[in-house]
Parts: C-alpha cells; sequence; structure tokens
C-alpha cells in the first residue's frame, strides 16, 4: 500500500500556492537571483579543486573533453529538470518529480540519494575551502595554522570501506565557515541570495581575468599528447580516461538542479525556473571548457594534482601573471563559500517536502514564524555537513556526490517520459525538446558516467541505499500521507 502511489498535479500546485497553510516560504527570487543561485553553485570545486586531479590521473588536456561530455549529460537533464520545475513549482527539487510521475517509493530513493548530493556536497566543498583558506592565510599574511585542526582526522585505506586515521583532530576552518553560512540561511532567503549573488560576481570576475590573462601566458606542448595514450588499466588516460574524468569532474555541475529546489521561494516559477537552470548551465560549461584549456595550456597536467591547482598553473605562468596568485586565492575562497551556501540552502527544501507528505516527521517541515524558512531542517543539515566537514577527505566526499547526483538525473529524465505518455494534455510552461531522444540521451550519458567511477564508490551508494529504504519501510511507508489516505479510503 503506497509503494507505487503518485501525488496528485492538483494537490502539488495546492502546496506550491500555500493554500490553506499559516505560513509558508517567501516568494523572494527573481530570474537573475535564480542564474546567480545556479553559477554560485556550479563555479566553486570544478574550477578551483577538481579539475586538476582529475587531468593528472585521468584525462590530461582531454579533461576538456571530459568537460564537453559531462556539460552534454547536464545539458539534456537540464532540460528535463526544466520541464518539471515549470510544471511543479514546489520546493523538493527531482524528489518531487519522482512522487509525481513514479510513485512514492521511487520519490523516497530521490530524496534520500539527494542527501548524498546536497549534504555531503556542502562538507566536501566546505573541506575544498578549507585549504584554499589556510594557504591564504600562510602565504598572504603568514599566518600558520596548525595541521591537527586544519585536516581530516580519517582518511580511505586499501578497498571496501576501510578508514584508518590521520593524526589530526579536525578540519575546524571547514566546521567554521558551515556555522556562520547556517546562520545565514535560518535569518533568510532573501539576505542569503544577496550575499550569494555579490560572491558569484566577484568570482566570476576572476575567472574571467584567469582566462583572459591567462591565453597570453600559453605554452602549447604542454597539450601533446592531447589525449594521453592508456596506461594499461580502465580510466587511466585514452578514452576510458576522458569518460572517468567526466564522472569524477561531474561534481562541478551539480549546482543547477539547487534552482529547482528553491521553487516555492520564486516570484514567477514556471517562468524563471527555466532561465535559472538553463541559463547557469550555458555559462558555467562555456567557463568550465575555456578555463580547463588555459589551465593545462599554461602547466603541463602532470603537475594539477594539487588541492589549488589553478593557483598552481598560474605560478607556471612565470613572473607576467604571478599578480593574479592572491587574487585568484581570494576568488577561490568567495567562490568555494557560495557553492556550500547554494548546498546548505537546497538540502533543508527537500527535508521540508517529505516532512509534508509525512516520510521524516513533521519537525522537519517548520518553517520559522517571522523568518519564513524551514529552521529546523537547516540547523540539522549544517551541524550534520559540520561533522562530514571536519571529519572526512575530499576525495571520498567528491565521488559519493558525483554518483548520488547522476543517480537521480537518471530517474528525473525517466520521469519526463512517463508523464509525456501517461499525462500528455498537462500545461508545460516549458516543453522538453525531442522527447523521448533528449531524456533518454541524458539517462544514457549519465548512467554511462556511472559506471566509470570506482567500485568502492558504488559499494558506499549500495550501502547508504539500503540504510535508506530500511527507514522507509520501518517509518515513512506507514506515515506517509499517501498511504495513510489509501488505507481510509480502503
Amino acid at each position: 500500500m503506497g509503494l507505487w502511489t503518485k501525488k496528485p498535479l492538483n494537490l502539488l500546485m495546492r502546496e506550491a500556492e500555500g493554500t490553506g497553510e499559516t505560513v509558508t516560504l517567501r516568494r523572494a527570487l527573481g530570474p537573475l537571483n535564480l542564474t546567480l543561485l545556479g553559477i554560485g553553485a556550479i563555479i566553486g570545486a570544478g574550477i578551483f579543486v577538481l579539475t586538476g586531479s582529475a587531468a593528472a590521473q585521468y584525462a590530461g588536456p582531454a579533461i576538456v573533453l571530459s568537460f564537453v561530455i559531462a556539460g552534454l549529460g547536464c545539458l539534456f537533464a537540464g532540460l528535463c529538470y526544466a520541464e518539471f520545475a515549470s510544471l511543479i513549482p514546489i520546493a523538493g527539487s527531482a524528489y518531487t518529480y519522482g512522487y509525481a510521475t513514479l510513485g512514492e517509493l521511487f520519490a523516497w530513493i530521490i530524496g534520500w540519494d539527494l542527501i548524498l548530493e546536497y549534504l555531503f556536497a556542502a562538507g566536501t566543498v566546505s573541506v575544498g575551502w578549507s585549504g584554499y583558506f589556510v594557504a591564504f592565510l600562510r602565504d598572504t599574511l603568514g599566518i600558520n595554522l596548525p595541521a591537527a585542526l586544519t585536516s581530516a582526522p580519517l582518511r580511505a585505506a586499501g578497498g571496501g570501506l576501510n578508514m584508518e586515521a590521520t593524526g589530526a583532530i579536525i578540519n575546524f576552518p571547514a566546521v567554521a565557515l558551515v556555522a556562520i553560512l547556517t546562520t545565514l540561511l535560518v535569518i533568510g532567503i532573501k539576505q542569503s541570495a544577496g550575499v550569494n549573488n555579490i560572491i558569484v560576481m566577484v568570482k566570476v570576475a576572476i575567472v574571467l581575468l584567469v582566462i583572459g590573462f591567462g591565453l597570453n601566458f600559453l605554452t602549447p606542448s604542454n597539450w601533446t599528447p592531447f589525449i594521453p595514450p592508456n596506461a594499461g588499466e580502465f580510466g587511466q588516460f585514452g578514452w576510458s580516461g576522458i569518460v572517468r574524468g567526466a564522472g569524477v569532474i561531474f561534481f562541478a555541475y551539480i549546482g543547477f538542479d539547487a534552482v529547482s529546489t528553491a521553487a516555492q521561494e520564486a516570484k514567477n516559477p514556471q517562468r524563471d525556473l527555466p532561465i535559472g537552470i538553463l541559463g547557469s548551465l550555458a555559462i558555467c560549461t562555456v567557463l568550465y571548457i575555456l578555463m580547463s584549456l588555459v589551465m593545462t595550456g599554461m602547466a603541463h597536467y602532470s603537475e594539477l594534482n594539487v588541492p589549488n591547482p589553478v593557483y598552481v598553473a598560474i605560478d607556471k605562468g612565470g613572473p607576467g601573471i604571478a599578480w593574479l596568485k592572491p587574487i585568484v586565492s581570494l576568488g577561490a575562497i568567495a567562490g568555494l563559500a557560495s557553492v556550500v551556501l547554494v548546498m546548505l540552502l537546497g538540502q533543508p527544501r527537500i527535508f521540508y517536502s517529505m516532512a509534508r507528505d509525512g516520510l521524516l516527521p513533521a519537525v522537519f517541515g517548520k518553517v520559522h514564524p517571522k523568518f519564513q524558512t524551514p529552521y529546523v531542517s537547516t540547523i540539522l543539515t549544517g551541524c550534520v555537513a559540520g561533522v562530514i566537514a571536519g571529519l572526512f577527505p575530499i576525495d571520498i566526499l567528491g565521488q559519493l556526490v558525483s554518483i548520488g547526483t547522476l543517480l537521480a538525473f537518471v530517474i528525473v529524465s525517466a520521469g519526463v517520459i512517463v508523464l509525456r505518455y501517461r499525462s500528455p494534455e498537462l500545461h508545460r510552461p516549458f516543453k522538453t525538446p525531442f522527447v523521448p531522444v533528449v531524456p533518454i540521451l541524458s539517462i544514457l550519458i549519465c548512467g554511462y558516467m556511472m559506471t566509470a567511477l570506482p567500485g568502492d564508490t558504488w559499494l558506499r551508494l549500495l550501502i547508504w541505499l539500503v540504510i535508506g529504504l530500511l527507514i522507509y519501510f520501518l517509518y515513512g511507508r506507514h506515515r506517509s500521507r499517501a498511504s495513510l489516505a489509501e488505507g481510509t479510503a480502503g
């Protein structure tokens, strides 16, 4: 009972309008806010952290092609998201879309899976932010923070789920960042969006500076061979390395779907959400491709497997561009902070929707009477993300985020096909073009990138999904509004 129950679209629309509720989320975001929200989430760890390691370990200069493949997968998935976001403009993102098309069980799987994307992404990017922040204090201000308070106390050891101690105590700067941004998000969405807008403009300007000036300091021989020969193992350079690189740097693109989690806070969601999703995705894809070309042109790809690859690339560019190094550090600090802000914004709104459906305790859906934000779930998200950021290394977290996001994209794309054939008469302010071709391409590309990720990542995903299913069958299924309604009707 309830496993395959779908949430009626007319009910979703009433919830979007806040009918019958005393306190709802505040509608304060326009198309520019939403586009900048997407850019704020997308431009961050992808450029400032992961591009270098993916080029050095998997794809070489052909990391550019990895970005093209990942960008295509996101484009097709983004078109599917845009249709759902305009059709069902309610907080909850892919979780809500799955509930409307594939049923409650799939909705729960997506919602639980999205925790990997938002909650773990906030922790992941906080760790990257901490690395740049510590380096900036050391190199620019001469302040040396102790390694025991700026590093993860755990790291992967061998295969499977094995972990070992590093000797560190906690990554304190990462925890502090999460605490500050969580407080800002409790205070209000409008204030949070305003801070994000300022940060986004700063970091986009810095990225454009690096691209513009870096083009004058390229060493074309660094691009030869453009596709390094395969090292004898799948994913170690060659074409398989390009695909694995796409799966790893896919983490760089996850931000665009965060736009849809803010649907109930958009002034005109049917029009503005597709603009925010597709606009931010298009702008960031172009910037990523240009940035990866400049980075691998200034420094040999083998030298970029470091926490701050943009900084290293500029250093290799010579004294003529050295003045950019402290600016890049500031840009990375600001840029990564805005990513954490958007991730911490997205997760509570998914909890909010799941609680309203009865799948999580009602406290997750509480809205602050003054600030009109889901403050309980925001505080909980901040606490858990702070623990993750303080204890775990960035590589494990980044791969978990990538595989969780890819799975959500596959399910959303399938949902577009299902709803088109089941309810073709629905008014869709934005339509995904060439259905079912575009959704099928999204499923194939995202699914292929999932297969290229390491086996340990798949094992962790499987364990995470099993835990989620246990929670659903022991709690959510028996308390969901859909199941209770079905039982009453029966």
